[in-house]
């Protein structure tokens, strides 16, 4: 009894030793590792690569019951397996780690210092006009089963989506909508881009979806490509049907269906116009700060 309380002190002095023994970096350092790993759960999680983590954690398990057990052969060809692991794990991870360094690469210094932005002050007035636009004509087209794609771009850049389409720079309506998606027209089955609230591009051709094996079978060649779209970028694709004039929108990779005017127009107001409300306007802690100081 008393080496059972007495091994219990020392567990308790160990562990109290470690406590005390964390410094400031050592916070530091498990704070940047629980943020890295959180993201990196987000990320892989209801994508294919959650399987693949799953995979690597079952020949962890493999590696330390062949340890427990010394079954040296096994436990030879799992090693050599980890060493070889790293090329693998990109290779097979390529998509998610592009989507990491793309997402690293749309990261603003406004978002992580106090510096003012330099964009374009009235972009908010733009979308604002061009939300309206989009909204009604995806109505008109919707009540006359017109299919239509329309791309609302935002801080990654669609140059090689522009590329292979036709650049019209023009200001956005439903009329201008309605000519552009009309059957058998040239640009009919593209789709659009639109950037700081214009028309940029049309009968644009867009990236195949990573995962269109369980995409459902139902959808079109024009929500899987905006499918494609949103997951190879940050944009948000507008999509009606040709065949039941549903209105749906992609985001991230995720398709929702069955929007109306209205329902559509908060969305796009929602995800586009407050990034332009902070355009020309620092950010953040500095941001919040200077907004309390306005309104005193």
């Amino acid at each position: 009894m008393l080496d059972t309380i007495s091994s219990f002190g020392d567990l308790l002095d160990s562990i109290w030793g470690v406590f005390i023994s964390i410094g400031l970096n050592d916070i530091v350092d498990i704070v940047i590792l629980s943020f890295i790993i959180y993201h990196a759960i987000k990320l892989i999680r209801e994508t294919r690569a959650l399987q693949l983590v799953q995979g690597i954690l079952l020949l962890v398990v493999f590696y330390l019951i062949a340890m427990f057990f010394e079954l040296q052969t096994i436990r030879y060809i799992l090693k050599m397996l980890f060493q070889w692991g790293i090329v693998a794990v990109v290779i097979l991870f390529q998509p998610e780690l592009r989507r990491i360094i793309e997402k690293l690469g749309r990261t603003q210094i406004t978002d992580l210092a106090f510096v003012p932005s330099t964009d374009n002050g009235n972009a908010e007035e733009l979308w604002s006009e061009a939300i309206d636009a989009i909204c009604q004509a995806a109505q008109e087209l919707a009540s006359t089963c017109t299919g239509a794609l329309i791309i609302c771009e935002r801080k990654v850049r669609l140059g090689e989506q522009i590329a292979t389409g036709t650049v019209l720079d023009c200001t956005p309506s439903a009329a201008v909508f309605g000519n552009i998606f009309y059957p058998n027209t040239p640009l009919h089955d593209g789709a659009v881009i639109m950037r700081d609230g214009k028309i940029l591009a049309a009968g644009c051709f867009l990236p195949k979806p990573q995962k269109e094996e369980l995409i459902a079978k139902q959808l079109g060649s024009r929500h899987r490509a905006a499918i494609g779209m949103s997951e190879n970028s940050d944009a948000i694709v507008i999509v009606v049907s040709e065949e039941t004039g549903t209105i749906s929108v992609a985001e991230n990779g995720e398709l929702t269906r069955g929007f109306s005017k209205d329902s559509l127009a908060k969305l796009l107001r929602k995800r586009l116009i407050p990034e332009a409300q902070t355009q020309g306007a620092p950010t953040g802690f500095a941001g919040r700060v200077i907004s309390k100081w306005k309104k005193q």
